[in-house]
């Protein structure tokens, strides 16, 4: 004899899953949107502080004290090869440091690097110890004109969406690179 097996029953249940794991993946999506919205709009603004800059001092200022504020991380840190010399700023200050160990920072980073580390970087200075998530941005010129990074860090892991976020923090390397070259090359303008 046979029987009427009720697919009714599970199909409305496979159906409901699904429906489940599509709005989640929708809200999940809506996030993301929202924050590479906020992320985009944090850079711009960072840029536009720092093209507003009246000098390489007023620069190196919006940079270490302003550019935390503005992103929303906890350390940003600048750091140049200008002819012989190397030198980094932070909100501390500026500090000389040896040339070839930045040189031999600067050449492992192509173009963005962003990772979670025990320890930060050692061009956040002291406050390289707190430093849990940092993102490396090669500040590259044609020479005479300075090579560098930028060192930005977070207390706090995150995770890093390398995809979006390099492109973002490429851009605002490349900003601070031609900002940078018009301070060196008129410094008048």
């Amino acid at each position: 004899m046979a029987s009427v097996i009720p697919f009714k029953d599970h199909a409305l249940a496979r159906l409901r899953a699904r429906l489940g794991a599509v709005e989640e993946a929708n809200q999940d999506l809506i996030a993301f949107a929202r924050g590479h919205s906020g992320a985009v709009s944090a850079i711009h603004e960072a840029v536009l502080a720092a093209i507003e800059a009246d000098s390489v001092d007023d620069l190196l200022h919006v940079v270490t004290q302003e550019w935390p504020l503005i992103l929303g991380i906890d350390a940003v840190a600048l750091a140049l090869i200008v002819g012989d010399k190397a030198f980094r700023a932070d909100g501390n200050g500026i500090h000389e440091v040896e040339p070839q160990l930045l040189l031999r920072s600067i050449e492992r980073v192509e173009g963005v690097s962003m990772r979670k580390v025990e320890h930060g970087h050692p061009l956040f200075g002291p406050a390289c110890d707190l430093i849990r998530s940092e993102a490396l941005i090669r500040i590259e010129c044609d020479p005479p004109l300075p090579v560098g990074l930028i060192a930005l860090g977070q207390r706090s892991e995150l995770d890093l969406d390398a995809r979006h976020g390099s492109e973002l923090l490429m851009f605002l390397g490349r900003s601070l690179a031609a900002i940078i070259r018009r301070w060196l090359v008129n410094p008048d303008n």
